[in-house]
This record gives C-alpha cells, structure tokens and sequence, in this order.
C-alpha cells in the first residue's frame, strides 16, 4: 500500500521513509504541504498520508482542510505528525480532518499500530464504495442483458430531450424486437431464450455508437436513444443493427439459432416532440407496421403515429 510523507525535515523525512519501505509499504516522499497536495490530487493518489504540522508554505494542517474540502473518493487516511501536544492542538488538526496524529520523535510501534487502524478505515470504506455501486448497477441495469433498464433508459431519453431543446438538436429513438421470440422460448426453452437476448445485446451495442444508449424495454424489446440523429440517419444506423442481429447466426448451447429483428423509428425532425413517452408510442407505431409488413425490417413513424395507438387489436402477431 501506498503512503505519503510530507515532512520538511531531512533527518525526519529520511527516517520515515526508511520505516515504512521496511514494513513493505510503498513510499512517496514529499518536501512540504505544496508537494503533498499535488500529489494527493493525483489518480493514484496514496491513501494514507503522513504530514508534518509545521512546514514552509502550506502546512499539514492546510492539506488536511483541502484535501477535506475536495471531498473526493476514495477516502484518504490523514495522520499529523507534530511536536505539539496540547488539548487543544490535537483538536484544532483533527477538526482540520486528520484522522489521527503522532507526536514527534515517533514511536515506531505507535505509528504502525496507527498506520493499521488506518488501512482498516481504508478498506471498510472501499467496501462501501463496491456495494454501493453494485447497488447503483442493481437499480439502473437489467440483470439478465447488463444493459440498462426500463427506467434507467427512460429517464436518458428525457434528459437527452432537455439537451436536444436546449442545443437546438435533433434526437431519435428506436424500438427492436426480436421476430418470434416466442417460438425460440417454446422450442429451445427460457434458458436459451435468455442467451439469445443477451447475445443480440451484444450485438446491438456492437452496431451503436459510444454516446448512444441501449436499454431493455421489456420481454424481448429494446429501447435505442440516438443522440443527434436525424430521420435518415437512424434508419441508417438501425438497418446496420438490424443486420448485425441477422447476419450470422447464434451459436446457443450447441445450436445454431437464426434471428432477425424488427425496429420503429421515431426521430425529432419528423415527430414534433419533446415528450419521451409520446416519441416512444410513435416508434412504437412504427415497430409494429413493421412486424405487419413482413418483421426483420425498419420502419420510421410519421407525424401520424404520433397520436396513434399501436394495432394490438388490429394486427394478430405473435412475438
């Protein structure tokens, strides 16, 4: 693990540095606070640092406040170390944010003992950071595919609405669902039926470009946000979706599955709308007009698929 001496002391400094590469910790040497607080801020800042109180410039009492104040992830563990011992010294640096503090000259087994206590801080707080971004991919990712959920990617396709009118933009979405579906799940079983959606999400996220967002509407639909595509720039980038999914077959469990899919498509320049859902239904529209006119195609809704509600009753199509 990594730590940081800041100490103006050569003597001090030396002694420090001596301790600790022999306790096997990898040390980065500092001369004042200026050094220290450059370093801190770096990616792979160390996150334990020792730093004398009373140095040139910016002191260990300053880079605790900035270092504070930054108020970045993930945590860093601040020791002082100072010849001061009064009450009320030790409560102006741990109000400061040290974390702990070591009178000077330092007793090696009280520094490694405090050194220990701060890798247990260190390590319970990045425990924390992993479940609690587990928790984050929990709620805005689908489980089975990975990518995002139904929710996750409404709320992108508003958000990206707010931008389009803020910029003047133009923005696209797209509905894919997967032909017969439903027959793959009745023929092969869920068990492959699930390997064939997470494999045609691999292949949508293949096609898409790195600021699109792909997520699962539900079943075996798939929700596109195609930031500044214009009409024909979305059937473009859908019909290279739609032949990725087709092109080759799935290798499932042995089997080699053919696919093909059906997409609506529903952009800004066409579909005068700043509503999500309303720029949904119309793709919505324009997915099932494709499934009526044969599936594994795409279809761009009209000004009149804006108000018009998808043919479930009209049209008997199996998924």
């Amino acid at each position: 693990m990594k730590v940081l001496i800041a100490e103006d002391d050569v003597v001090s400094r030396r002694l420090l540095e001596a301790t600790l590469t022999r306790w096997g910790y990898e040390v980065v040497v500092t001369r004042d606070g200026s050094e220290a607080w450059q370093a801190l801020q770096l990616a792979d800042a160390p996150p334990l640092a020792i730093l004398d109180w009373m140095m040139p410039g910016m002191d260990g009492i300053e880079v605790c406040r900035k270092v504070r104040q930054r108020g970045q992830e993930p945590y860093i563990y601040l020791i002082l170390l100072t010849t001061k011992s009064l009450k009320e010294n030790i409560i102006e640096g741990l109000d400061a944010g040290a974390d702990d503090y070591l009178t000077k000259p330092f007793n090696p087994a009280e520094l490694q003992v405090r050194l220990r206590a701060g890798i247990r801080i260190i390590t319970l707080q990045a425990e924390l950071i992993k479940t609690r971004e587990a928790l984050r991919v929990q709620a805005t990712h689908d489980p089975l595919t990975g990518i995002w959920n139904r929710r996750a990617i409404l709320d992108m396709l508003t958000n990206e609405l707010v931008r389009a009118q803020r910029a003047q933009d133009v923005v696209a979405v797209a509905i894919a669902d997967l032909d017969h579906f439903k027959r793959i799940n009745d023929a092969h079983g869920h068990t492959t039926g699930d390997a064939v959606l997470c494999e045609a999400a691999t292949r949508m996220r293949a096609s898409l470009r790195p600021y699109d967002a792909l997520g699962r509407w539900g079943g075996e639909e798939f929700l596109l946000v195609l930031p500044g595509c214009t009409s024909h720039d979305a059937i473009n980038l859908a019909e290279r979706l739609r032949t990725n999914i087709s092109r080759d077959t799935m290798s499932i469990a042995g089997k080699q599955l053919g696919v093909t899919s059906s997409l609506g498509i529903a952009a800004t320049d066409i579909i005068a709308t700043l509503d999500a859902i309303c720029l949904i239904r119309a793709a919505d529209t324009a997915l099932y007009r494709a499934k009526a006119r044969g599936r594994n195609r795409v279809e761009l809704a009209t000004a009149a698929d804006l108000t018009a509600v998808p043919p479930l009753q009209q049209v008997a199509l199996s998924h």
